[in-house]
């Protein structure tokens, strides 16, 4: 064997077993979450004491199984991903059947809606011919072998079974990450696609622009992934060396303050509607009685910046203000590398013994820009 075969060789291998090892932890979130929302909807059909619960239900079982990381809203999801794809009944039977585990029978009545959702999509057009050529249903092999569950929670989001699938199949034809089958739904793709005069020629112009090589990362490197593994909210959101560096001095110089900075996390994962969202720091402050969000973005200011800050404020401010808590705080740090700037996002600073508080229990805006400044430069040495 000569020695660009060994490498080939050993370069093979790896990525055949990484991608085996990926498409395996998907398959058992896939399946996971798809028995959990079987569960549910059989408990909520025929559990003795579902009226105890009622619509307590999922913020119950959220509360109680708190060490498993399922929010109320991906409960949600559950019962939806099991109520939208009954085809899993066969997968998820399978896989607990490794285990001596067994699963009902009533889902078979599911599977009747797939065959009357079918009736809906049968017009004279040639434009829905076109669709209904690649089959209405994909095998369900093919689906979870070549889609993470990030990419089934944005196709649970389509109510039309038709539109759904129709995105099952671009999605895999084209290798979509999940950004980009979120771009092509919010373009109206399927939609065009029913107005064009040739959707043959229009799915080619989308596929060729759109194609891309999904590695075995993507089925990993998901929140719900990392979420399913136990793994650490940070590094899932991949921070540079940089970003890195300046968040760990910038978590040491507000603490160091000495004026009340208690740390509650860092790369704090919220959920807001079903996608997540991390922010940088977040502190309680116990002078101020308060939240502190943090962000630092390592360009320039831009306006969608303090956008995406201040809907972290509101929802800290609806979903986690206790009684006696103020509203909460956000400071936006944006820095390059020609000039430090400093900007604050503040939301309810209209109590006036607040504002005074405000002003002296928090770092100056001269401060933090000077921090900013003086980290960068140290960076650059």
């Amino acid at each position: 064997m000569k020695f660009k075969q060994l490498l080939t060789s050993i370069q093979t291998t790896h990525s055949h077993f990484q991608e085996t090892a990926a498409k395996a932890v998907n398959r058992a979130l896939t399946t996971r979450n798809w028995i959990i929302g079987y569960y549910l909807v059989e408990y909520e059909q025929k559990g003795e004491d579902r009226a105890k619960y009622g619509e307590r239900l999922l913020t119950e079982i959220a509360q109680k199984l708190s060490d498993l990381k399922l929010s109320v809203t991906a409960l949600k999801l559950c019962r939806q991903f099991y109520l939208y794809y009954p085809q899993m009944l066969e997968i998820a039977r399978d896989e607990l059947g490794k285990n001596n585990m067994q699963i009902g029978q009533t889902v078979s009545d599911q599977f009747q809606q797939i065959d009357s959702q079918s009736n809906e999509i049968k017009t004279n057009t040639n434009k829905t011919n076109y669709i209904l050529l690649a089959h209405l249903q994909l095998p369900i092999e093919k689906l979870i072998n070549n889609l993470s569950f990030s990419h089934i929670v944005t196709l649970l989001i389509l109510d039309n079974p038709l539109k759904r699938v129709f995105y099952e199949h671009e999605c895999i034809k084209g290798n979509w990450g999940v950004r980009e089958l979120k771009r092509q739904i919010n373009s109206f793709y399927f939609e065009r696609m029913g107005l064009s005069d040739d959707p043959e020629k229009l799915s080619r112009i989308i596929q060729q622009k759109t194609t891309q090589t999904i590695t075995p990362a993507d089925f990993i490197k998901n929140e719900y992934s990392f979420e399913f593994l136990g793994i650490a909210d940070r590094l899932a959101v991949g921070e540079t060396a940089l970003q890195q560096r300046l968040l760990d001095h910038l978590q040491e110089f507000l603490m160091e303050m000495g004026h009340g900075f208690c740390l509650e996390g860092r790369q704090k994962k919220i959920l807001i509607g079903r996608e997540y969202f991390f922010i940088d720091l977040l502190f309680y402050h116990r002078i101020l009685k308060c939240h502190i969000l943090v962000e630092l973005k390592l360009d320039t200011f831009r306006h969608a910046d303090v956008g995406q800050l201040n809907t972290y404020i509101q929802y800290y401010k609806a979903e986690m203000m206790q009684p006696g808590d103020n509203p909460p705080i956000g400071i936006l740090l944006v820095a390059d590398k020609d000039a430090a700037l400093v900007k604050y996002a503040t939301a309810g600073l209209d109590i006036d013994l607040f504002v005074s508080k405000y002003s002296i229990e928090l770092p100056t805006q001269e401060r933090l820009e000077k921090f900013i400044a003086d980290e960068l430069r140290r960076y650059d040495d």
